[in-house]
Order: C-alpha cells, then sequence, then structure tokens
C-alpha cells in the first residue's frame, strides 16, 4: 500500500470530510481528511489507482488540489 497526503484547499466542515472521504472511498482507497490542516492522508494500491485519479475524485467534489 502507499501512502500520500495531498493538500486540498476549500474544505471547511463534516459535510466537505463526507464528501472527500465519500469520494476517494469510491475508487478503493481510504482517506482521512484533517480540516484544521487542510489536508488529506491516503491510502491506496498503486496497481489498482494512480494519484491522479484520486485528485481528480477530490476535484470533482468542488474542492482544489494544491
Amino acid at each position: 500500500m502507499t501512502n500520500i497526503t495531498l493538500k486540498v484547499e476549500g474544505m471547511s466542515c463534516g459535510h466537505c470530510v463526507n464528501s472527500v472521504e465519500g469520494a476517494v472511498r469510491k475508487l478503493g482507497a481510504n482517506a482521512k481528511v484533517d480540516l484544521a490542516a487542510g489536508s488529506v492522508a491516503v491510502e491506496f494500491d498503486e496497481s489498482k489507482i494512480g494519484v491522479e485519479a484520486i485528485k481528480e475524485a477530490i476535484e470533482d467534489q468542488g474542492y482544489d488540489v494544491v
């Protein structure tokens, strides 16, 4: 398993957490949002999904991966 931490802007509440974690979960990865840090820690299998797919899933929810 691979672990990355992405900086994500625009998250401010529990709904944001659920949206981001849910979108990443649909890809088959695990995500943990840290609102205070503005980051998302993601654990995933690189043989199944890539970082770009994870970023795209988060951005599709209306947040900016920086």
